[in-house]
């Protein structure tokens, strides 16, 4: 059983800690040190100051600079997408390489995946746009039926 929950398809530590910091700085509104945010989400101080600084390079937050300074969401917990986040810290959402940009595969001139790895990438994050920050913040319910995602017919 190890063996695949290490070889899970998975975002990576600083995606999800970027999610945590966005669930936390939509949650009231509210503008928030560096300080304050790794202490609420529960990071370490320089992990968090890179998150923000990615997450509002990206649109995702406003910086304020000063005594009194820190980061606010430009946007409600509603209106960003787990999709927005991911992209801001990873970049592109895409299975393999070959499904965002031409050339960065030695085996493109002999294989015929592309095309496909192209549908399948797009599935994906069409998949993960339905998602919000409201969503994922909500309590989690076991009788809650899982997300209704119908993205396969791309």
């Amino acid at each position: 059983m190890w063996y695949y929950m290490s070889r899970m398809l998975r975002i990576s530590k600083l995606t999800d800690y970027a999610i945590l910091v966005m669930v936390e700085l939509t949650r009231n509104g509210d503008m928030l040190s560096s300080h304050a945010v790794a202490e609420r989400v529960g990071i370490e101080l320089p992990t968090a100051s890179k998150v923000l600084k990615l997450l509002a390079g990206h649109g995702l937050l406003a910086s304020y600079r000063g005594a009194n300074g820190g980061y606010r969401a430009n946007r409600s917990a509603s209106d960003i997408s787990v999709a927005e986040v991911i992209e801001a810290i990873e970049g592109p959402v895409a299975m393999t390489e070959c499904s965002v940009e031409e050339g960065l595969c030695s085996q493109e001139d002999q294989c015929g995946l592309r095309g496909n790895w192209q549908r399948i990438s797009l599935a994906v994050k069409q998949a993960l746009q339905v998602v919000s920050l409201a969503e994922m913040s909500a309590p989690h319910s076991p009788n809650k039926p899982p997300l209704n995602i119908t993205t396969l017919g791309v």
